[in-house]
């Protein structure tokens, strides 16, 4: 289908983005980082953790009080090796930044190291921290909790974030190895982007207390917010598509992200107080490095990756297909259809931008869709 709506340029939306987190009380440099993450999401056409969440999920939590503009990053613990940070509520894009810089230079010097950040928020795009490790010829690997709103298996009752777990791998093609998923079916932030779409969120997906499908997606966010209701983990409910399966790497998630460095997890992280007003989040990440040259070596590695890559591809195609695709390779696609054009934005994406732009008074910015 023909793309419709406008498109913006990326040097545009960041400096928009950087200038209006500025105004909200995010130092600048913060803001650079944050700006590139959420850009990143849209450089590789997923949508549901770009542009579009950068005025509910950030400035809006910045604005009632759950979300601090400014990161003051503590390390509590460290080692050769392992680093534990305490965000203490600020930016979980800057802490994971600050993180990533750390471990990619002891894996540099050790060939593994690994991370914990609790008392954290939103860290964004999960595949931006660990292709921050691929960009220097090592093996990122990622994950986060997040708000509980995912079922255990034979369960309605939201216990367990989205919970992504990524990894992206050096190879010797235009494009890495980029796995980057939640391990639910369907994430909060593709329901919210149906929702703004006016789109049915598909059947399967979400459950409501007495275990029915849903698919109307504002009543969905609306159901899981207040606990009625549930996304489901890979493979479904139940066993017989292998539910569990999803619901241990959900689970696997959680444990690395609140266990390791001691923070909270599942209801903990709801983001409300006892009253049922908002309240911090106190989200935990976890990261780690692996540096190929203390194995068989960096080119070893990449000529291996591309060539288990490049077979798969090459693989008989079921009937009516026309090609098979390797994870980060329809990213890749993306980028180079929207690197000379910039972002689609949708008509409540530009509302919000116009009065974004009128409140912060920055009255330089004309969007080409006004």
């Amino acid at each position: 289908m023909a793309e419709t709506r406008p498109y913006v340029s990326f040097e545009l939306l960041n400096d928009f983005m950087v200038d209006v987190f500025e105004a909200y009380g995010v130092p600048r440099e913060d803001a650079i980082i944050c700006a590139d993450v959420l850009l990143e999401s849209d450089r590789r056409g997923i949508e549901s953790h770009g542009c579009n969440r950068f005025k509910p999920i950030y400035l809006d939590r910045i604005k009632n009080g759950t979300l601090k503009p400014k990161t003051e990053i503590e390390i509590v613990k460290e080692t050769p090796t392992t680093i534990v940070m305490d965000a203490h509520d600020g930016m979980g894009m800057v802490a994971s930044y600050k993180m990533m810089e750390k471990l990619i230079e002891k894996a540099r010097v050790y060939g593994m190291a690994g991370g914990t950040i609790f008392n954290s928020t939103h860290y964004g795009i999960a595949g931006y921290w660990s292709t921050m490790a691929e960009k220097e010829g090592m093996i990122g690997i990622t994950g986060t909790n997040a708000r509980p709103s995912v079922a255990p298996t034979f369960g309605v009752e939201p216990m367990l974030g989205t919970n992504p777990m990524t990894f992206t791998m050096p190879t010797d093609e235009d494009f890495p190895f980029n796995f980057d998923c939640a391990t639910s079916i369907v994430q909060n932030g593709k329901i919210e982007y149906y929702a703004r779409s006016g789109k049915d969120t598909p059947k399967g997906c979400v459950i409501n207390e007495d275990g029915e499908t849903m698919t109307d997606s504002a009543e969905i966010l609306k159901q899981i917010r207040s606990g009625h209701g549930a996304l489901l983990p890979l493979g479904g409910p139940g066993e017989e598509t292998g539910g569990f399966k999803g619901y241990g790497f959900t689970t696997v998630v959680e444990i690395l992200s609140a266990a390791l460095a001691g923070g909270p997890s599942m209801k903990e992280l709801n983001g409300k107080d006892e009253n049922g007003n908002p309240a911090m989040y106190h989200l935990g990440h976890f990261f780690f490095v692996i540096n190929p040259e203390f194995f068989m070596g960096l080119e070893t590695f990449q000529k291996t990756t591309g060539d288990i890559l490049r077979g798969l591809r090459a693989s008989k195609k079921a009937p009516g297909q026309e090609r098979i695709y390797t994870a980060g390779e329809k990213e890749y696609m993306a980028w180079l259809e929207r690197k000379d054009k910039g972002v689609p934005i949708g008509e409540s994406i530009q509302k919000e931008f116009v009065e974004l732009r009128d409140r912060c008074k920055l009255t330089k910015y004309k969007f080409p869709f006004e």
